[in-house]
């Protein structure tokens, strides 16, 4: 069987469009938390979050998702009406840093990273081009029409649960867990057709360490092409996460390696979602996944 690959496509955002597939597109990360998995802390002054800010669209990076809420497991992310980080507090966190970035380089094309539509809609003002939710759509029903209004491109992500119940999820059978993200993934497609969103402006994203155990990430990994027939392209957040440290653990006396001794292994599986169809990866170390991508794409193309 011929595995399905990704296809030349335009991503429209608020003022521009990109083309996606042809070569893989670099989203950076930049964390503006004190608790991040990766990095927390290290970013959350403003001033420090935009110089990692340009010194990652410096590396490659095509793009920037800045997040100002951390959603590791165990976090209380997902609550809008009682979340740990209030809207509030996650744009006076946010909304500084994108100007920031802006100010020094008027055409970055931004993403925030927020399942609160009260943030989405500061940080649209703002000048951010994308809303990245975790939630697909699930979290804040007002979300929809925030996107469509303001004619923004979208990255709707499945998350199964929320981030204080991952830890006693059972474990899915292959076939199931592929359907699950297949059929949530429909559903945020739906949700945002139904609000006016157009479907140009959809990009999905299979959540990689959202609600999924260890060795399911694996699965959804070897089997993301399965997703190409929901017919937008993917974006695979593979960097730093922790079913990575757990595979590794056995090389380190069984102890998890810690978010930023995991970029060999986050090279190696974004290599492995670029093949399996991934039109964009999220990363944390830029330079590296640039490289990493060529190499991926040049694979691609010699198909």
């Amino acid at each position: 069987m011929t595995a399905l690959t990704r296809t030349i496509s335009h991503w429209k955002l608020r003022s521009r469009s990109i083309e996606l597939g042809r070569r893989t597109t670099v989203m950076g990360v930049v964390n503006i938390t004190p608790d991040s998995f990766s990095d927390g802390g290290l970013f959350l002054a403003a001033e420090a979050a935009v110089v990692r800010a340009l010194h990652l669209l410096d590396e490659g990076a095509d793009l920037l998702d800045l997040g100002a809420e951390s959603t590791r497991p165990g976090s209380q992310a997902g609550d809008t009406t009682q979340a740990a980080v209030s809207a509030d507090e996650e744009q006076a966190r946010l909304l500084p840093v994108i100007e920031g970035i802006l100010k020094a380089r008027p055409d970055a094309v931004l993403s925030a990273d927020t399942y609160k539509s009260a943030t989405a809609c500061a940080a649209l003002a703002a000048g951010v081009e994308i809303i990245n939710d975790v939630s697909g759509f699930c979290w804040d029903k007002t979300m929809p029409s925030i996107c469509a209004q303001s004619a923004c491109g979208v990255v709707l992500m499945h998350t199964r649960g929320r981030p204080d119940e991952w830890r006693e999820q059972e474990k899915l059978p292959s076939d199931a867990l592929m359907n699950l993200v297949r059929t949530g993934l429909a559903r945020s497609v739906e949700m945002a057709a139904l609000a006016g969103i157009q479907v140009e402006a959809i990009v999905l994203d299979p959540g990689y360490g959202f609600g999924k155990k260890f060795q399911e990430n694996y699965t959804l990994l070897a089997r993301q092409a399965e997703l190409l027939p929901l017919g937008r392209p993917l974006l695979a957040g593979v960097s730093r996460k922790s079913f990575l440290g757990h595979t590794l653990a056995p090389l380190y006396e069984g102890r998890q390696t810690p978010g930023a001794a995991r970029e060999t292994a986050s090279i190696a599986a974004l290599v492995a979602a670029i093949l399996h169809g991934a039109s964009i990866v999220r990363v944390h170390d830029v330079r590296p996944a640039v490289e990493a991508a060529r190499i991926a794409d040049a694979v691609l193309n010699a198909r």
